[in-house]
């Protein structure tokens, strides 16, 4: 147990859309990523989608709807809702998610979450 600081550990890569497991909290993964660009849209059918926009803003997209996140504001995405976060600068998002859900909601295409 001890602090840990989100910070060093974005230091710790620069690829965008890869997010990284910092800790892990009643079996979800705790993540940094870095944003910028679009990510494709897709949805999770079983979970929610947790996003807090530590530096930077972001917009997530919805069907019929987006919504932009600043510094500071988190956004929640229900179970089966189809998003797409982008960002058009980089940004730094903390997500959470149950352990071993695929960032793209499916295991063929998720990339892989490093722990750091």
């Amino acid at each position: 147990m001890k602090p840990i600081n989100l910070a060093e550990k974005l230091g710790q890569f620069t690829s965008h859309w890869d997010p990284h497991v910092v800790t892990q909290y009643n079996n979800n993964d705790v993540m940094v990523v870095r944003f910028q660009g679009e990510f494709p849209f897709h949805l999770h059918e079983d979970t929610d989608d947790f996003f807090l926009v530590l530096q930077g803003e972001m917009t997530m997209d919805l069907e019929g709807a987006s919504h932009v996140v600043k510094a500071g504001e988190l956004f929640v995405v229900p179970k089966g809702v189809m998003h797409r976060p982008r960002a058009e600068a980089e940004c730094h998002v903390l997500l959470i998610e149950p352990k071993g859900e695929p960032n793209t909601g499916d295991p063929a295409t998720a990339a892989a979450k490093p722990h750091i």
